[in-house]
């Protein structure tokens, strides 16, 4: 069995690219999360969908191993979105060849961050950090938290639990 701790968790698009501004690709991001978590893969506690990259603060199942369940995040995310590309913009395709021997397309960086976060203190840090995030930067998404919607923040702040996927923090402290 294996025990994991809350992490903190950051993939980043491939050469930092806004690929994932379209909310389209945003939903392809909620609705696998939705899946780990009704299939007890993760618990997912906090989150934020940037443009070019996304936070997550969660928790692998002791079923599971770190390393299958950030591969399988990933790859699907990867296909969903390059189906897409395919589909509706295959103008956009090209900016993301890499002709690999293993791969014709990558989406992601390879070696996505993953920190443990051992007390209360760091997990709200890390929530609070990925909650300011839409406001910073070259990016401004919101003027204030609760204006963008592929973040957490009203479900700590305002209560409202718009996606069905999120667990409190404080209920595995």
């Amino acid at each position: 069995m294996n025990h994991h701790y809350i992490q903190f968790f950051t993939a980043t698009i491939l050469w930092w690219r806004p690929l994932l501004k379209p909310d389209k690709y945003k939903q392809i991001i909620i609705d696998i999360l939705k899946f780990l978590v009704k299939n007890h893969r993760v618990k997912v506690y906090g989150f934020v969908i940037m443009p070019d990259h996304i936070h997550l603060v969660w928790k692998i199942n002791e079923n599971y191993l770190l390393k299958d369940v950030q591969r399988d995040f990933l790859k699907y995310t990867a296909q969903q979105i390059k189906f897409d590309l395919i589909k509706n913009h295959p103008a956009i395709l090209p900016h993301f060849e890499v002709n690999l021997k293993d791969r014709q397309y990558q989406f992601w960086e390879r070696n996505p961050l993953s920190v443990d976060l051992y007390s209360r203190k760091v997990i709200e840090q890390k929530l609070s950090y990925i909650h300011a995030n839409p406001l910073k930067g070259k990016w401004l998404l919101a003027n204030s938290p609760d204006k963008y919607w592929f973040s957490s923040y009203r479900f700590y702040e305002m209560n409202i639990d718009e996606f069905g996927f999120l667990t409190h923090y404080l209920e595995d402290c």
